[in-house]
């Protein structure tokens, strides 16, 4: 009874070149056995190389293999995912502040003149022109009543959308950009996983 192991393999790490992949970083792991316990954890699963690239797929049967060359007689039960991708990610540089200023610049322009053009395309000055003719019944070209609260309304808007104020979130419910970027990061770990085992496959029919 001893022997009877929990494994549930995360989804999903990220390490640093020539980093010895431990058990305990890519699984949850839940024995009766305090010893078996450490030792299952500071096991060294893998060792990324070069050669593998950035994404390195661990298979659960993989994980399974390399306990068992330690333990043999270890009864294992595997709960969750059967893939945990890897992520080898280099040490990254700071970029530059002209860089950085450079790429402000340019989306603090792009987004004004998508704003700016979208409001010439729907005639939004002429909406709030009637807009306050019908509220005050006299005609005036440039209602600032209703054009600066409508233009801070857009910056309100914009921070409300993202769930951000520069670094803070005003709640923990998720953007809609963190949602879209959750799914692609979903889509694309079920191909890397799906691609893998086609690789797999392929070099299995060669042997």
């Amino acid at each position: 009874m001893s022997k009877l192991t929990y494994i549930r393999l995360r989804a999903r790490i990220k390490v640093s070149p020539d980093h010895q992949i431990r058990l305990a970083e890519i699984a949850q792991i839940l024995t009766i056995h305090e010893g078996m316990q450490t030792k299952l954890e500071n096991m060294i699963i893998h060792t990324p190389h070069p050669s593998e690239g950035q994404f390195v797929i661990l298979d659960l049967l993989q994980v399974i293999r390399k306990i068992r060359e330690i333990e043999p007689e270890i009864e294992i039960e595997s709960l969750g995912p059967t893939q945990t991708i890897v992520e080898v990610v280099s040490r990254k540089k700071k970029p530059p502040f002209v860089a950085v200023l450079f790429v402000w610049v340019l989306l603090f322009v792009g987004s004004g003149l998508t704003i700016m053009n979208f409001h010439t395309d729907v005639s939004m000055p002429e909406v709030h022109r009637k807009i306050f003719s019908l509220l005050t019944g006299k005609d005036n070209n440039n209602p600032l009543i209703l054009q600066i609260p409508y233009s801070i309304g857009i910056g309100v808007g914009m921070i409300l959308f993202f769930n951000h104020l520069f670094k803070k979130r005003l709640n923990e419910e998720p953007s809609p950009l963190e949602v879209e970027m959750f799914l692609y990061q979903q889509n694309l770990d079920q191909y890397l996983i799906l691609h893998e085992n086609k690789e797999n496959r392929r070099d299995y029919t060669h042997d």
